[in-house]
């Protein structure tokens, strides 16, 4: 099973880096997305400090449900997820190299971005640090919930406006507290019990999220 869990995350991989222009598209637009409301909303100190947390968030999340049409839908059209579904191999095994991959691509880029975006918003130094550790708890989390709605919506026409309905009232807990924790820590509160939160939805979303996701495709397989 390790071994091909190892051999889907390096196809992927491969894949994504053959097609750099998907890539690079998330991360312009989360980039694109951060450094407009800077300059929407002013220069004032205070005011950014205070709505950077949501912000980043929300272009995070934003940036990673963009990239969920590109999780199954290209093995889907060339029968290759077929095909990956008939092997010997179990087909949760399978979903969970594919969202191993795809947030390698499209989640862990955006963690690196954000302590060099939050700079423009005057964050301090520790808010800085529970951002890059929420995002790094929490984007896994959007990867994982957003794969069962690709499966779900696979083969479906407008499946992307629809893949975003299902999944967003979803990711709604998740950015509550990864915002929240970044506030917390603004204004002395402490981020741990916000942390501490977001470790459980991506307990709870690694356990369960690869079986619904593998039970989806075998749905839109048949």
């Amino acid at each position: 099973m390790l071994k091909a869990l190892r051999c889907v995350i390096q196809r992927d991989l491969l894949l994504a880096f053959r097609r750099r222009s998907d890539v690079l598209t998330t991360l312009f637009f989360f980039v694109i997305v951060a450094t407009l409301f800077p300059l929407g909303v002013g220069p004032e100190q205070a005011l950014l400090r205070t709505m950077a947390p949501g912000i980043l968030w929300v272009a995070a999340l934003l940036a990673s449900m963009l990239a969920l049409g590109r999780l199954f839908a290209l093995d889907y059209a060339d029968g290759t997820l077929e095909q990956m579904a008939l092997s010997s191999e179990p087909l949760t095994v399978i979903v969970i190299g594919k969202v191993i991959a795809h947030w390698l691509v499209s989640g862990f880029p955006l963690v690196l971005l954000a302590p060099l975006l939050a700079v423009q918003f005057d964050l301090p130094r520790g808010s800085v640090g529970v951002l890059f550790l929420s995002l790094l708890i929490g984007t896994p989390v959007l990867s994982l919930i957003g794969s069962i709605g690709a499966a779900l919506t696979l083969g479906v026409r407008g499946g992307g406006v629809l893949v975003s309905l299902l999944v967003l009232p979803l990711y709604i807990p998740v950015l509550i507290f990864g915002a929240g924790a970044v506030g917390a820590e603004a204004s002395g509160l402490g981020s741990s019990a916000h942390l501490l939160l977001l470790g459980g939805l991506l307990a709870g979303a690694a356990a369960l999220a690869p079986w619904a996701t593998a039970a989806a495709v075998r749905i839109a397989l048949e």
